[in-house]
């Protein structure tokens, strides 16, 4: 079994890949980690250690005490927030990644995950089916950390032969977790207010398309990349990865089907402009043929799923409080 280490658990995606990792190699196998114990379902429930990504010396304690083989580098300052702090999304995003590849070049750990984005694409990308091999010109810093990121794992493979793989996430709903700071984080958010509601006022404009993945698609992805033959792995800056693409006004009419009256209203933001400058659909046909990813969750599926599950754990806080 490989020694794995979560970077960045406690967070949305983190959080979820830590259980799923622990079912696949057991719960000793795999140590999760974060800035803080801020998530404390992550910290209870197995090896849990305070790492900052940023500190180099913290990242290869960790590794050396657990004999850690395999990174998953989840850590990251996320588009939004990162319009706020740009200088601190720019240091955490790009220091924690340069300190798991060099402990990869090193030959302290084997195999490296690092997340990008299709924050990675800009107004200049061809908006519609996106392909794999494009012009990215991002224009967010999140989006500037995520290409020159993965430029230097392409540079690290080639260079050093470092293992690292990587998809392009696209924005990610889940009902487990809260958003992170997205622009995307409206198609989580707006299914909490309509249980809790029945309205939810859209921070962004009710035609905006963006591509969108169930967070239980993305995991797997995550899960089968790093599980596949080394050398079916071709592209090795980042997969694009796709699942739907939909824009506010077609979540509200799927989430109408169960809950007849919600009510949506738009209040756009700057969030607006990060959403203009990126793809409204994806092209993957190189994860799919590559390593053979599929996605199972279309929007009615997973509304579904959502909307059933988040009344679930609305009724159980109700009764515990």
């Amino acid at each position: 079994m490989p020694k794995v280490l979560i970077i960045g658990a406690c967070g949305q995606i983190g959080s979820e890949l830590t259980f799923k990792l622990k079912d696949i190699h057991g719960t000793e196998n795999v140590v999760a980690s974060d800035i803080s114990y801020n998530n404390l379902d992550v910290v209870n429930s197995g090896i849990f250690e305070i790492v900052d990504a940023q500190d180099y010396n913290s990242v290869r304690t960790c590794v050396e005490k657990y004999n850690i083989d395999t990174i998953y580098l989840m850590a990251a300052i996320l588009s939004a927030t990162g319009e706020k702090y740009p200088m601190k999304a720019w240091d955490l995003n790009m220091n924690s990644l340069f300190h798991v590849l060099n402990l990869a070049k090193d030959g302290f750990i084997k195999h490296v995950f690092w997340p990008s984005s299709i924050a990675v694409f800009g107004p200049s990308t061809p908006a519609t089916d996106t392909p794999q091999h494009t012009t990215m010109e991002p224009t967010t810093v999140y989006g500037i950390t995520k290409q020159v990121g993965e430029r230097w794992c392409e540079y690290y493979h080639k260079k050093y032969g470092v293992d690292v793989r990587s998809i392009r996430y696209p924005g990610l709903i889940s009902w487990k977790t809260l958003p992170g700071g997205g622009t995307t984080d409206y198609a989580v958010e707006i299914y909490h207010d309509a249980i809790k509601h029945k309205k939810y006022e859209c921070f962004l404009a009710q035609h905006t398309e963006l591509p969108m993945m169930y967070m239980d698609d993305a995991i797997n992805a995550t899960v089968n990349i790093m599980q596949a033959p080394s050398d079916q792995i071709k592209i090795r800056s980042s997969y694009n990865l796709a699942a739907m693409s939909f824009t506010p006004l077609e979540i509200s009419k799927a989430i109408k089907k169960h809950i007849p009256d919600f009510e949506i209203t738009y209040e756009p933001d700057f969030r607006q402009h990060i959403a203009d400058s990126w793809p409204k659909s994806i092209d993957d046909s190189s994860a799919r043929a590559d390593w053979s990813w599929e996605h199972n969750y279309d929007l009615e599926k997973m509304t579904s799923e959502m909307i059933s599950k988040l009344r679930e754990k609305y009724a159980t806080s109700e009764k515990i409080s």
